[in-house]
């Protein structure tokens, strides 16, 4: 199966969507957006606007290389290759969309948070149509229109065909692939268990992980993940220099000292927040059932507890239930009681 040459749909076209739609749409490849009717409105009229910390700052405008939509049937017509980039909740959804009207062999990307996401989509797809992928960068949606990569990293997928890798490998959207997307996504959540953190606080990501009780609640939840992991005899994969087991020791460290003993971890743009912040902000459900969801429940199938996940999974929820945007709480109001 090569995907070469035909479309690209970006089922899903939100923020991380969008950024790599826009990239790829930059570079050349024939893109379709799947997304909601104001969004799409905007993009048809002002073009994608994608920028990035290392200064890359373009528009790719609306055309026959650039296709907004938000009817699936025709949006799924002509794909080839198709990037799912909808929320958890949404993926048996998609699915279902996927194998009502795409053609039956296009190749189904998970490029989503969270465990089981990839499984979900081969259940109704099959599992020969679908590979895992993970997105470790930020990407927040500016008051300007900018959609804005505030972090680093590689796109990872799992080895598929020839042609799929260096169809998504463009400037803006670095792709690689590896072979154990399981050890690549729970490394990743491990990582991802930050996001509600950033999103209850309402502060930037590089202020908030230079905030020592900030690092320790993060490290607190890593610990319970760590456990649970280990019960299960998963081994999580690394993502930045540092192994997810010396992360959470070298998280609380003093500020002084972590900024010395981790600066590539506060190599982050000054815009930054976690998507979880954004969807507060913007009144949408959170993933916060895949990600402390999915370490409360691996450690509750293997006779552990999880009480920092748990705490932290019902703040969310509460602020979701408000329905106010970030709480703007401080790490000792998280700890609580």
């Amino acid at each position: 199966m090569m995907v070469a040459g035909r479309r690209i749909l970006i089922a899903g076209a939100g923020s991380v969507g969008c950024y790599a739609g826009g990239c790829l749409a930059l570079a050349g490849r024939a893109v379709t957006l799947l997304g909601r009717p104001g969004l799409m409105d905007r993009v048809t009229a002002a073009g994608l606007r994608v920028s990035d910390m290392d200064g890359l700052d373009r528009v790719a405008h609306a055309g026959p290389g650039l296709r907004p939509d938000t009817d699936p049937v025709h949006a799924m017509a002509d794909a080839g290759l198709i990037l799912v980039t909808v929320k958890c909740a949404d993926t048996g959804a998609m699915a279902d969309l996927i194998a009502d009207h795409a053609p039956r062999d296009a190749l189904v990307i998970s490029c989503q948070n969270g465990i089981g996401n990839a499984d979900i989509l081969a259940a109704r797809l099959g599992a020969h149509r679908v590979l895992a992928g993970m997105v470790p960068f930020n990407i927040v949606q500016l008051p300007d229109g900018r959609f804005h990569r505030g972090t680093g990293g590689q796109v990872m997928i799992q080895h598929g065909p020839g042609g799929v890798r260096s169809e998504l490998d463009v400037p803006g959207l670095s792709v690689v692939e590896n072979a154990d997307m399981q050890a690549v996504l729970w490394g990743k959540l491990l990582i991802n268990l930050n996001n509600a953190l950033n999103a209850l606080c309402g502060l930037p990501l590089v202020q908030e992980l230079g905030s020592r009780p900030w690092r320790v609640l993060l490290a607190r939840q890593q610990w319970e993940g760590l456990r649970a992991l280990n019960r299960a005899g998963i081994k999580p994969a690394t993502f930045t220099t540092l192994s997810p087991r010396l992360l959470p020791w070298i998280l609380c460290l003093p500020d002084a000292l972590f900024r010395v003993l981790a600066r590539r971890l506060l190599a982050i743009d000054p815009l930054a927040r976690s998507s979880m912040w954004e969807d507060l902000e913007r009144r949408r459900p959170t993933e916060i059932g895949r990600l402390q969801g999915a370490v409360i429940d691996l450690a509750g199938r293997h006779g552990l507890d999880a009480p920092v996940n748990r705490r932290v999974r019902d703040l969310i929820r509460a602020a979701e239930a408000a329905g106010k945007g970030s709480p703007g709480l401080t790490a000792a109001a998280v700890v609580g009681s």
